[in-house]
């Protein structure tokens, strides 16, 4: 059956304009098409709460397939709060567009009802990961890159490692924020784009960073962490965006211009974060390729999960181009 041509190109410009409009709602962005995050709630870092430490007194609400939601768990388990803070698992409902929970919390069955009480915006969304103070069932903070802090701060038994150390705050700090807008949000600004330009700009600082971070990595005398010998903050920032990168951002997103195992360094890089105490249990690959491929509409609309490579073969000891 051969399709008129007419018809081909109405139905082009009919998608073009539906894709328009569900995009803004997925992912707003500026008059030359590059996404913008929408600013979020609960942003602000509080002072360390009285109550740190105290056994069930705070709870954090992660999502499995949320990379700002993994970074503040890696935290979590890295600094070894088990004791303190107790994790809880939201899950996604795609077709309502929010987080819920499969047991109730605090009364809540949503991540949004959470939100109000504790006083969000009605249309404010509503997001992972938040910190709850568990008795009052309020939100004390719901911004991952300070929650990373706060729980660095947060008392900690002995021999947890300290994330920030006070000599490498400088470094850590100039990294942190390289990362955030090329990397972390790099990958979002290459899928959500709006057009060819916003596209080519996001790509070419993504991969610029990551030869940052490569050549930095490979420098003499260097690593094996970004700020030397120690783990820090800004490699918990970076792993949860190169842990999915082959598996959800470079098929979905468009980010396959250059594999990761053509970065050496980065690669061992993350085959050793990977085998860090804990790591592995924070790392769901098939609920992150459910959820990329299966909820985000616009960029996928068939909803069909692709297959992908085995995490194994990502975080293997010898390189496999």
């Amino acid at each position: 059956m051969t399709i008129p041509p007419l018809l081909v190109k109405a139905a082009r410009a009919g998608w073009r304009w539906q894709w328009q409009q569900l995009m803004g709602g997925l992912g707003p962005a500026d008059a030359e098409g590059n996404y913008r995050r929408p600013a979020g709630a609960f942003t602000t870092k509080p002072p360390l709460p009285a109550s740190a430490g105290t056994p069930g007194g705070h709870l954090l609400v992660v999502g499995r397939s949320c990379p700002w939601a993994h970074r503040a768990w890696l935290t979590w388990s890295l600094r070894q709060l088990q004791g303190s803070v107790a994790v809880v698992m939201a899950e996604p409902d795609p077709a309502a567009g929010r987080w819920c929970f499969p047991t109730p919390v605090q009364g809540c069955t949503t991540l949004q009802e959470l939100y109000r009480r504790s006083g969000a915006d009605p249309s404010q969304r509503a997001t992972v990961p938040v910190l709850l103070e568990a008795q009052a069932g309020r939100i004390v903070l719901g911004e991952s890159a300070r929650l990373m802090e706060l729980l660095n701060d947060w008392p900690a038994p002995d021999g947890a490692p300290d994330l920030e150390p006070q000599a490498l705050k400088p470094a850590i700090a100039r990294w942190r924020d390289r990362l955030q807008g090329a990397v972390n949000d790099g990958v979002y600004r290459c899928g959500f784009a709006r057009s060819q330009a916003a596209y080519n700009r996001a790509e070419a600082e993504l991969f610029g960073a990551l030869e940052e971070v490569e050549s930095a990595l490979a420098a003499p005398g260097a690593g094996p962490w970004l700020c030397g010998e120690a783990l820090t903050l800004a490699d918990v920032q970076l792993f949860p965006t190169l842990i999915r990168l082959e598996l959800v951002y470079a098929p979905l997103f468009g980010v396959s211009r250059r594999p990761l195992w053509q970065f050496p360094a980065l690669w061992a890089w993350r085959r050793r974060f990977h085998g860090l105490p804990g790591v592995a249990a924070t790392c769901c690959p098939e609920a992150w390729r459910a959820d990329y491929f299966g909820a985000l509409f616009p960029l996928h609309p068939s909803g069909i999960v692709p297959a992908g490579p085995d995490l194994a073969t990502l975080v293997a000891a010898q390189l496999q181009p």
